[in-house]
């Protein structure tokens, strides 16, 4: 008789998931289904359920390490399979894959009430909304219980009838030598019963599909991306059985003003040339939602400001979705060179730049200095 490990290709010391990789490679390539009925193929293939029925166990394949097949013969009994079912095994390995087909997760799947579909909608919302919160009313295409016939499918006064194929079961066991194969019934399409005189509205479905228009609450803080859920407001279960869920994902529209850095609020404001030099205050917007219900902030720009420099405002930026936190409204402060200068303007200007020196300038000196150094080195004078 074959060693089990080498009947799986696998290492004495193999752990569970490659005892279950090995199983699964070996056993699709010699199904018999797979190789038309091939004697051959089933010899192999029971040889290979065997092998993994008894190293799968812990206790049977503690007992075959120590003494072989003698010490697991007592435990296989007359069935070769370590008395377990080869249904049993395949709904342990190819449940995930084949649970429909061998009665496994999928056995009941076709029988009794069955939980609707969740739906997804996909919404767009302002910037402001996600500030603020806001109450959007959608239209949500849905599945819904058929009114006329209540959900049964069958035209009223009627009633399904049960399968004469599978007695209602939903489900027909085909036998294949020394194996069985459970798959839904044909006939019912795994229903369990038939209907001879449909709903005439739902066409013996049981739903018809319906625009619902539902309100959805966009609490304060959220992101681009989130999701929100709405337990039970999605397709209609069948016979019987509760309606799935909506998800909601929300998309925020890019504004012209502000940029979302996490809970911060960005915004570029311009300032004018005089005012960056001399000093002064300027107002930057902001969303609603500051201790003086006002949109608007009052910005002190300090003397000499150059672009780039940001101010931070405390509390003026996105609330937190889990918590009483605020972010910052940070404005970055751009200074903005006059343009169009009438002849007057311009001969004030060139008498100011005559008049202005290394103090008035000490980024541009320096910068002079540096690159000075560098023509020097390049062109060795």
């Amino acid at each position: 008789m074959r060693d089990y490990y080498e009947i799986l290709g696998v290492a004495r010391g193999a752990d569970e998931a490659a005892l279950k990789s090995a199983f699964r490679k070996l056993a699709m390539e010699h199904h018999p289904d797979r190789n038309g009925g091939c004697e051959e193929a089933a010899g192999r293939f029971k040889e290979i359920n065997e092998a993994y029925s008894v190293l799968s166990d812990a206790n049977k394949r503690a007992a075959y390490d120590r003494y072989g097949h003698e010490g697991v013969n007592g435990a296989r009994g007359g069935g070769g399979f370590g008395g377990g079912d080869v249904n049993d095994i395949f709904n342990d390995v190819f449940g995930d894959v084949f649970g429909d087909m061998f009665g496994g997760r999928g056995r009941n799947a076709n029988r009794g009430p069955a939980r609707g579909q969740d739906l997804r909608f996909d919404l767009e919302i302002t910037l402001q909304q996600a500030y603020a919160g806001a109450e959007a009313e959608i239209n949500v295409p849905a599945a819904m219980t058929c009114e006329t016939c209540e959900g049964s499918g069958a035209k009223p006064g009627t009633s399904p009838t049960t399968c004469g194929s599978c007695g209602g079961a939903g489900r027909v066991r085909a036998t294949q030598g020394f194996f069985s194969i459970e798959r839904a019934c044909p006939r019912c399409g795994g229903a369990g019963r038939l209907i001879q005189d449909p709903c005439s509205d739902c066409r013996g479905q049981g739903q018809v599909r319906r625009q619902r228009n539902l309100s959805v609450r966009i609490p304060p803080g959220v992101d681009d991306g989130a999701r929100i859920r709405l337990a039970g407001e999605g397709d209609a279960g069948g016979r019987g059985g509760p309606r799935g869920d909506l998800y909601i994902f929300l998309s925020v529209q890019p504004h012209e003003l502000f940029e979302r850095d996490g809970l911060d609020l960005l915004c570029t404001v311009p300032v004018p040339m005089a005012t960056a030099a001399l000093g002064g205050e300027i107002e930057a917007p902001c969303l609603m939602g500051g201790t003086d219900g006002d949109c608007k902030v009052s910005i002190k720009v300090p003397e000499g400001t150059q672009t780039g420099r940001t101010v931070r405002v405390k509390g003026r930026g996105m609330p937190s979705l889990r918590s009483r936190d605020r972010g910052d409204l940070v404005v970055e402060l751009f200074v903005e060179t006059p343009a169009r200068l009438t002849g007057r303007q311009k001969e004030l200007l060139k008498e100011f730049a005559e008049l202005c020196g290394e103090q008035q300038h000490p980024k541009s000196a320096t910068f002079g200095g540096k690159a000075k150094k560098f023509w020097e080195a390049v062109t060795g004078g």
